[in-house]
């Protein structure tokens, strides 16, 4: 029973060392350092906890996005400035020197003095005087040559110039310049590094999307309408969104275009069989079900019950009854055919880094050549569960060809009863590729990087 005590006095002494903004900072940027946690879900759970206020909170969103989003290029800094070898340093001190550095080079409201103190007490804190000294020195060092610092020389080394200066992996960078040339990728390095905003889907069966922007006038919200789905609008100014009230009521959820994209192009009926092959956290089930007016039934497959819950919560949060939840392997699950499938794929995420900065330091180019695997087998699979003249769209939110027109070629060559369905007929030709294919850029569009391809089954 003592050591138990012993235990979770230690537990919460640890905790209390990592209290506070900067405190909890550090201890998610080592998680997702150490571990293959994911940053929106350490991120929820610390939000959750009820101990920072809002600023605190905000805050902390911000430090932690930053940290990721650039930190290529405070490494880069840090090593011109750490006596000795800066990767190899303990990861605690290296994510205080990362938080305090983003907050000097990033933030304007954050007094450089402030923030190296706040940085050097918190170190001290964890690993005493020794360290609090180094980083005191570091911090103080960049802070007085801040205006000489050395970056690549962009004549020497444009790639390494690309990395450094927009803070990507080298590796990404090299592929984008292949295929789209520096000035091109360029755009798409700094459109992946905006903050991204937010972006509604009205709930039609509890709203219209005239009745629902009245709500925001009322309540001076600012949006402006998508280009590419009436149902969908921007907006920059909402906080708190999951305690608002038109939330709770499930007046709207929250989804890129991209996705709603993809999920239109479907094209799905009322009274329909339709099965979500990858289907949590829910966003393109729930827009299934609005569309069918719960008419019919949607099918939502995911490998893990506890992601299942999400799509529970989101469909009950909505107003959405004609869902089956299904804890399945969807490379190998099996049921009555269906008039509609969506393979929304597990896939490489290069589309989204605005909004997953984590991604770009986890992710390595095996991880596509692994991925790709997967992929073929969901659309080897799916193929076995539809009904003839039904349709398949597979979508991802990759930019890499890998892994969106090439698995479908290769799925078309030895499924010959298969061929594509021109996504003009669906939506914005804007967006439509020759081959007719959904594809869609950040630096482009204005909206995540994704693929959506519709293929149909003839019938034989």
């Amino acid at each position: 029973m003592e050591n138990h005590l012993d235990f979770n006095e230690l537990r919460e002494d640890k905790k209390q060392l990592f209290s506070g903004v900067r405190g909890t900072s550090v201890k998610i940027l080592n998680r997702v350092e150490r571990t293959d946690s994911y940053l929106d879900k350490l991120l929820e759970a610390e939000l959750r906890s009820g101990e920072l206020n809002d600023f605190d909170k905000a805050l902390l969103m911000e430090i932690v996005h930053g940290v990721l989003r650039w930190q290529s290029k405070l490494d880069w800094v840090l090593n011109g400035f750490f006596h000795g070898n800066f990767a190899k340093a303990e990861v605690t001190v290296r994510n205080t020197l990362r938080s305090a550095l983003y907050q000097i080079l990033f933030l304007d409201k954050v007094p450089d003095h402030a923030a190296v103190n706040e940085a050097v007490e918190f170190i001290k804190r964890i690993r005493g005087e020794k360290a609090g000294g180094l980083v005191n020195g570091v911090l103080r060092n960049i802070i007085r040559n801040k205006e000489g610092i050395h970056y690549p020389d962009v004549q020497n080394d444009a790639a390494l110039y690309l990395s450094t200066m927009y803070s990507f992996p080298l590796w990404m960078v090299k592929r984008w310049m292949n295929r789209f040339g520096f000035y091109e990728t360029e755009k798409l390095l700094e459109a992946q590094n905006q903050k991204p905003g937010l972006t509604l889907r009205v709930n039609t069966m509890k709203t219209t999307v005239e009745d629902f922007k009245k709500m925001f006038d009322l309540q001076n919200i600012t949006y402006e309408s998508s280009a590419f789905l009436p149902m969908f609008m921007r907006t920059t100014n909402l906080t708190n969104i999951s305690n608002s009230e038109i939330f709770r009521r499930g007046f709207f959820t929250v989804q890129d275009e991209s996705a709603g994209m993809a999920a239109n192009l479907l094209d799905v009926k009322p009274g329909e069989r339709v099965i979500d092959l990858c289907s949590a956290p829910g966003g393109k089930t729930t827009f299934f079900g609005e569309i069918m007016k719960n008419e019919g039934t949607i099918v939502a497959v995911d490998k893990y019950q506890t992601r299942l819950n999400l799509v529970k919560s989101a469909c009950e949060r909505l107003g959405i009854t004609n869902v089956e939840l299904v804890a399945a392997d969807a490379i190998e699950y099996q049921t009555e055919l269906a008039d509609k499938i969506l393979i929304d794929a597990p896939c490489s995420g290069l589309g989204v880094l605005s909004k997953k900065p984590d991604i770009k330091i986890k992710r390595e180019m095996r991880d596509i050549n692994e991925v790709v695997k997967i992929q073929e087998q969901l659309l080897n699979n799916a193929a076995t569960l539809l009904k003839p003249d039904g349709a398949i769209v597979y979508s991802t939110c990759t930019l890499e060809p890998e892994e969106n027109f090439i698995v479908v070629k290769k799925f078309l060559s030895s499924h010959p009863e298969f061929e594509i369905d021109h996504a003009a007929k669906y939506g914005n030709e804007k967006i439509v590729s020759a081959d007719g294919f959904i594809e869609t850029f950040p630096h482009r569009n204005g909206i995540d990087g994704s693929f959506a391809i519709r293929l149909i089954r003839s019938v034989l």
